[in-house]
């Protein structure tokens, strides 16, 4: 199928450093964040508009998602905590006993065919959900994306790379 670059869709997969994270319920992944802010200056000789306009803050996203693959690892990548047993066969998990921040380098892979890079992101993590037959439990998780240390762009989108085999 033919891409097009036009528009933006769709969750291939999402990666914090090197781990790539389960299953994204259908519908949950937003965006999320703020609008840029601005303060108005206003004339006492014109009262129909402003008479300048001065930029306060760049628009920010915050994406929100909720992770339903709920194995061992993609809960403890999200959440922290312990691994029980050893890898690759854990038979569980151990919620953390102290505070925890996760934060890195995050990837996102669109089928759209582009990624859209996060070098600084801090995940908020937690368990929800109902225990049902007609649903699953999630981890409700928010990206809260911060400024690199080097200074560098918050966040980045550019085209993937081709996985077309080189001569074809």
């Amino acid at each position: 199928m033919e891409k097009n670059k036009n528009f933006l869709y769709g969750i291939g997969s999402l990666a914090f450093e090197d781990f790539t994270m389960g299953y994204i319920e259908k519908g949950s992944f937003d965006f999320g964040g703020t609008k840029p802010e601005s303060v108005d200056i206003d004339a006492e000789q014109v009262p129909d508009a402003p008479v300048l306009t001065l930029l306060q803050k760049n628009g920010q996203i915050a994406p929100t998602f909720n992770l339903i693959q709920l194995n061992y690892e993609n809960i403890a990548a999200v959440l922290g905590g312990k691994l029980v047993g050893t890898k690759p066969n854990y038979t569980g998990w151990e919620a953390p006993s102290d505070l925890v921040q996760k934060s890195g380098r995050w990837t996102i892979n669109l089928v759209s065919g582009q990624i859209i890079t996060i070098p600084n992101g801090t995940i908020l993590a937690s368990l929800a959900g109902k225990l049902t037959l007609t649903e699953v439990a999630k981890i409700e998780c928010q990206l809260k994306v911060n400024k690199p240390a080097d200074g560098s762009s918050p966040y980045t989108i550019n085209d993937a790379p081709s996985t077309t085999p080189a001569g074809s």
